[in-house]
């Protein structure tokens, strides 16, 4: 099994930015594609943004759309989250996963496995 270390999360005030990583352990990121989750208290895990190491390629949730951004940083060999505008129902531990390719633009925004780290955990309060 692939694993991952999420970082970088905390408290922000509504209106905030937070920037979380995922990085890879013992392997490196490329021809993978890696999606972020999310999962709230009582809710399953939601799929907030993809991107492919192979071309770039990006996906994201109608509810994080022009708020988060998505990126490979290679020298670091991880996965970054740029969060901006953060709203309370972002509140959430956020996770990375692998996530099927996507094929003719076309996601599956699904982890390959349905197994999970620690996350990483974005709380959004004033």
């Amino acid at each position: 099994q692939l694993q991952f270390v999420e970082s970088g999360g905390g408290l922000v005030q509504p209106g905030g930015s937070l920037r979380i990583s995922c990085a890879a352990s013992g392997f490196t990121l490329d021809y993978y594609t890696i999606g972020w989750f999310r999962q709230a208290p009582g809710k399953e895990h939601e799929g907030v943004s993809c991107i492919s190491t192979t071309d770039g390629s990006t996906y994201y949730a109608d509810s994080v759309k022009g708020r988060f951004t998505i990126s490979r940083d290679k020298a670091k060999n991880t996965v970054d989250l740029q969060m901006n505008s953060l709203k309370p129902e972002d509140t959430a531990v956020y996770y990375c996963n692998l996530v099927p390719n996507p094929y003719q633009g076309s996601w599956s925004v699904v982890p390959v496995d349905d197994v999970w780290g620690p996350g990483t955990q974005v709380t959004v309060s004033s």
